[in-house]
């Protein structure tokens, strides 16, 4: 499914960690040229801001540090550019996770990343296809039928304080955000890159959100910390 949008720059965040050429070839798919860069002079200079994550959390902040690339993820949100993050870039957002002990996120949503209760009954992780149920309008899911089965792997998950930037949500032993959406920042607990057409089309929305072409950035909360 390619969509032609307007020339823009989207940068996807390299940090040593997250599937960076599936995101990038993803990004391709939807028709959008995205560039993979640890320069945090790119990142400074993109329209729009891609933090993709696999891994654990506490790493993944450390890599961020030490490349010197969290002020400007920080200010690229704080600028009011378009940011997607994907997966563990999803639950960096918060303020802080419970992986593998405490840990401070990147504080730009409050709330903290939670694992997935023990249970004989249900596996972690939380891995393979799943429905997403949207809450909230999100120019994210233009387009994209209520239900639609997305990607996941993961065995955390956000708990933002303020329900208002949870844009939908997904049923794994409990109700849990799959989706944020708050101003200029959007994120997905699945993996849009791996969801075949539907996921396609949310990269190319996002896309779209980069180029101007496809409004609805919204206010955020008090939860969103500019």
């Amino acid at each position: 499914m390619n969509q032609t949008v307007n020339p823009s720059s989207v940068v996807i965040v390299d940090y040593g960690m997250g599937n960076l050429r599936s995101a990038q070839k993803g990004f391709e798919k939807a028709g959008i040229d995205a560039l993979i860069s640890s320069d945090p002079a790119d990142v400074d200079n993109a329209d729009g801001v891609v933090l993709p994550g696999v891994g654990a959390f506490r790493d993944c902040m450390s890599n961020l540090t030490q490349a010197r690339l969290v002020d400007p993820v920080q200010r690229a949100i704080r600028e009011g550019k378009p940011f997607l993050g994907i997966c563990l870039g999803m639950q960096l957002l918060l303020s802080i996770s419970e992986e593998f002990g405490l840990h401070q996120g990147l504080d730009v949503i409050r709330g903290r990343v939670l694992r997935f209760p023990v249970s004989k009954n249900l596996k972690v992780p939380h891995m393979g296809w799943n429905r997403v149920h949207q809450e909230a309008p999100t120019p994210l899911l233009d387009g994209i039928p209520d239900g639609t089965f997305f990607y996941f792997v993961h065995s955390y998950y956000a708990v933002p304080e303020e329900s208002g930037v949870v844009a939908a949500r997904t049923e794994y032993g409990a109700r849990f955000a799959s989706i944020i959406s708050t101003g200029n920042i959007f994120a997905t607990q699945f993996h849009p890159e791996k969801s075949d057409k539907w996921g396609i089309q949310m990269l190319g929305n996002f896309g779209k959100i980069v180029s101007g072409s496809l409004g609805g950035l919204n206010a955020g909360p008090a939860s969103h910390r500019p």
